[in-house]
């Protein structure tokens, strides 16, 4: 699990204040860090174009320049000038070394170091910088990203277009704006580069972490004398698409609950190892709801669930039924998972704001919190390209998930193992990070084309997922 951080001024600064570490000292551990991924490159790669902007970022590129000058083929380009202190500074040592910057960007080049604008980007690029950066996005080039690609905002979002990156080397920490669903197309692998000291020496507290496949903590088995009834026993409310309860149902099975039932009205051709019932069995201890269910609750499950302050899962149709608050407000271990276009209605529903889903695509670490500042007994996981984990003041990403998992389905499975688990005795925080993890790791593992995995598939892999 990694620190990650809305930007690294205050940690800047302390080292210029603690440390005696100079802006200079940095710059240069942030340059060096580039040099030494672009050596490592494969040799045939001797031609680099570095693309400087104005400000710092555009100095962390001009002293890069600096550094592979003789060793490569260095062209630098500066269409803006330089402008800061450092900037200029750099170009200054650059120059004695009898190198100037290019006037015209080369036809073609092995690497692109992208280092116009970084981690403090906010206006939109200007027309002369749009017509920029879709130059350099059209050439083939191994493509680097100077801590964070030209063009994102500080929510992660292009502005109005953004340099596409094979890898962002990324400067002290990782930032927010990293992980955004917006930027992910944009940033390609991420790399995170010293600044003079160490990572555990220039890191702060933070309230927002980077989940890690390590970081998965599998609900294996280890008392020989178990019994089903140790695991724990899952209710599961069918409606009216009993599909997806099914899978859920199956999921948890796998992931390690010791009983499912399937709850609801005559439900056809169930797998044999799935109960089924039509009210909540005694000895539940678990609930997920929500799934296939359609926009009806029925009050005397919603009444059984609060009155015994089950653990619960909710998915899918409930974001938009009233009934919710009520279960969000009154129960004391819930986990809710929706999607964008769920969780705009989710909050609609709440009475919290009525938003479209770009809206909530454009910032959604920021709609995340203000959801856990209304509700702070519960768990958000709200999906995506990166899965954000709430709750109250924290934030959990988790970035492994892929293209394998937008199937019909999938969502379902991610319900049930995080239901499963709740049933076995997780924390709701605990249940919804193993859980998102375990789901991430399925599709990761997946042999088959990436089209191709279904909801079955991924249960099926849970099979061998063991740390």
């Amino acid at each position: 699990m990694q620190k990650v951080f809305d930007d690294c001024y205050a940690m800047d600064r302390r080292c210029y204040e603690e440390f005696g570490l100079t802006e200079d000292i940095l710059m240069e551990h942030a340059a060096d860090g580039m040099a030494q991924y672009i050596r490592a490159l494969d040799g045939n790669k001797k031609e680099v174009l570095i693309v400087a902007g104005p400000g710092n970022n555009g100095a962390d590129g001009i002293t890069l320049a600096r550094l592979l000058h003789s060793d490569f083929e260095v062209s630098l380009y500066m269409p803006y000038g330089a402008k800061s202190d450092m900037a200029t500074l750099q170009l200054q040592r650059l120059l004695k070394l009898g190198v100037k910057p290019v006037e015209n960007i080369p036809l073609q080049t092995d690497v692109i170091v992208d280092a116009l604008f970084g981690a403090g980007f906010s206006k939109p690029l200007n027309e002369e910088g749009i017509k920029l950066i879709k130059t350099l996005n059209v050439m083939k080039a191994k493509k680097i990203a100077c801590d964070i690609p030209t063009g994102i905002d500080p929510n992660g979002n292009p502005n109005p277009v953004a340099f596409k990156a094979d890898i962002t080397i990324t400067m002290g920490s990782l930032k927010k704006a990293l992980f955004a669903d917006h930027s992910k197309p944009y940033i390609g692998d991420i790399e995170v580069v010293d600044l003079g000291v160490s990572r555990k020496i220039y890191e702060i507290d933070t309230s927002t972490y980077l989940l890690e496949a390590d970081d998965f903590n599998p609900p294996l088995r280890n008392n020989p004398s178990s019994h089903k009834g140790h695991y724990g026993h899952l209710a599961i409310i069918c409606g009216e698409k009993s599909g997806a309860a099914t899978l859920s149902g199956l999921a948890a099975l796998r992931f390690g609950a010791g009983l499912v039932t399937l709850v609801g009205n005559s439900i056809q051709n169930i797998p044999y190892s799935l109960m089924q019932s039509k009210n909540l069995p005694t000895g539940t201890n678990a609930v997920a709801i929500g799934m296939g269910m359609g926009y009806d609750l029925n009050s005397d499950i919603a009444d059984s669930i609060v009155k015994n302050d089950l653990a619960v899962l909710m998915d899918a149709d409930i974001c938009y039924i009233p009934s919710v608050k009520t279960l969000l407000d009154r129960c004391s271990k819930t986990v809710i998972t929706p999607h964008p276009k769920e969780f705009a209605a989710l909050l609609k529903t709440v009475g919290i704001a009525d938003v479209s889903v770009e809206d909530i695509q454009r910032d959604r670490f920021g709609w995340a919190k203000r959801f856990c500042e209304n509700f702070p007994k519960t768990v958000l996981l709200l999906k995506g390209a990166n899965t954000i984990i709430a709750y109250n003041d924290k934030i959990y990403i988790n970035p492994l998930g892929s293209q394998v998992l937008s199937q019909a389905g999938s969502g379902d499975v991610l319900s049930g193992l995080i239901a499963s688990l709740m049933a076995q005795g997780y924390s709701p925080l605990d249940a919804a990070i193993n859980s998102s993890l375990a789901h991430a790791l399925c599709a990761r593992n997946y042999k088959g084309a990436n089209f191709s995995a279904m909801a079955e598939d991924l249960i099926e892999e849970l099979r061998w997922l063991i740390k």
